[in-house]
């Protein structure tokens, strides 16, 4: 089993490492984005077909997540972690050789499935770390998750302006990131199960609390997506800004929301989960009255801004928190993750039915009335500051450093 009470430095060491898987992941995200059109291109499908197909990342997240604590107590945190993100950052390949739109539902599914459970093994690792550590550090390795998303994005990006086949650029990124990937692994705590505890199961509800949880972390995603998805065709629309002008908008809100997280444990530490996300909520809701009330576009791209800088620290407080509130987090994660996934899901798509039906200024009313949610309902966040000064407890876990 190894030593019960790790050394400070093997738990410094493992921050580090858990940082580095959380921007692997983000990369392979990044990295997918980038290419959409080509892969829409490859498979011959309109618009509504990649929407339809798109949707089954999520559903194949939703369906796995549960899984993933059974994974992690069948083989320990480590080799648990190892297996997943390496499913995960294979997975990238697949979308790119699906010709259709059935076998892209099916490669989608998978990609979403591995997805989903790499993140509830990985946010689990984050919250231990985090408690062992005895402050926040959640919304820092988000953080390095917005960061490997950016460079994903970047390396992407430039693939696609030189032309490159995705399925190539796809390949060469997965073979990359999966060693990375592997090699940061060894050096995340081995989490071993008690003796005599019980493996979770297959498939449950999330506790009552996670659902709670997972209400403040949708007002979030909900946030989030408007605001990347939507805020270029807002300035475009709505304003008529320049093609430039809009999409500088979308990328200002993911820098703004990177640096935030990177910066979050800071305030966290200072001043709490509860009042950090409060505080957050009426950036946000200030950031959706500019958005609405908006003229000009410096004033539409200072909303959303805002809007970023507002929410960006949420959802990892929000995984902090279920991850501290009950005695399974995988479990507590994978019930919020699942919430804030469907989030992710139905929330562009609303806000497109709610301005067909009246406008973009009314869609963003909605964005900001949910925003007013993380206001009033911060306080089911209290388990974070609870659990973030909580010392270790031995008789939870077996822990062996990185060489065991």
């Amino acid at each position: 089993m190894g030593d019960m009470s790790p050394a400070r430095d093997e738990v410094r060491r493992a921050r580090y490492a858990v940082a580095a898987v959380f921007a692997v992941h983000g990369s392979v995200t990044g990295s997918f984005a980038t290419r959409v059109p080509w892969i829409r291109e490859h498979a011959g499908l309109s618009a509504g077909q990649l929407g339809f197909a798109l949707a089954f990342t999520a559903l194949g997240a939703a369906c796995a997540m549960p899984l993933a604590g059974r994974v992690t107590h069948r083989f320990g945190s480590r080799t648990a972690l190892r297996g997943l993100l390496a499913l995960w950052t294979l997975a990238l390949v697949l979308p790119s050789v699906a010709p259709n739109l059935v076998t892209l539902c099916l490669a989608l599914f998978a990609y979403g499935a591995s997805s989903g459970m790499a993140d509830v093994a990985m946010n689990a690792l984050g919250v231990e770390v985090e408690r062992l550590l005895g402050r926040s550090v959640m919304s820092g390795l988000h953080g390095m998750w917005s960061a490997g998303a950016l460079t994903g994005s970047a390396a992407g990006t430039l693939a696609a302006h030189l032309g490159a086949d995705a399925r190539v650029h796809f390949a060469l990124a997965s073979a990359v990131l999966t060693v990375l990937g592997w090699t940061v692994c060894g050096w995340v705590l081995d989490i071993q199960p008690a003796a005599d505890e019980e493996p979770p199961p297959r498939f449950a509800l999330p506790p009552r609390s996670a659902l709670l949880i997972g209400a403040v972390g949708f007002c979030a995603v909900f946030a989030e997506g408007a605001t990347l998805d939507w805020s270029a065709v807002f300035l475009r629309d709505r304003l008529d800004s320049s093609a430039g002008l809009a999409a500088s908008a979308t990328t200002g809100s993911m820098l703004t929301m990177a640096v935030a997280r990177i910066a979050g444990d800071a305030v966290v530490n200072r001043f709490g989960a509860v009042r950090t996300v409060r505080a957050g909520g009426v950036l946000a809701v200030l950031g959706g009255l500019l958005i609405v009330l908006a003229e000009h576009p410096a004033a539409a791209m200072t909303g959303f801004a805002l809007m970023g800088l507002g929410i960006a620290v949420v959802v990892p407080l929000c995984f902090a928190a279920a991850g501290h509130a009950g005695p399974r987090p995988s479990q507590a994660i994978a019930g919020v993750a699942t919430v804030t996934y469907t989030s992710g899901l139905i929330a562009p798509s609303l806000i497109g039915g709610v301005a067909q039906a009246t406008s973009l200024m009314v869609s963003f009313c909605v964005v900001t009335a949910l925003a007013c949610g993380l206001v009033v309902f911060s306080g089911v966040l209290r388990a974070a500051e609870r659990g973030g000064r909580a010392k270790a407890d031995p008789r939870s876990a077996a822990v062996s450093g990185p060489h065991s």
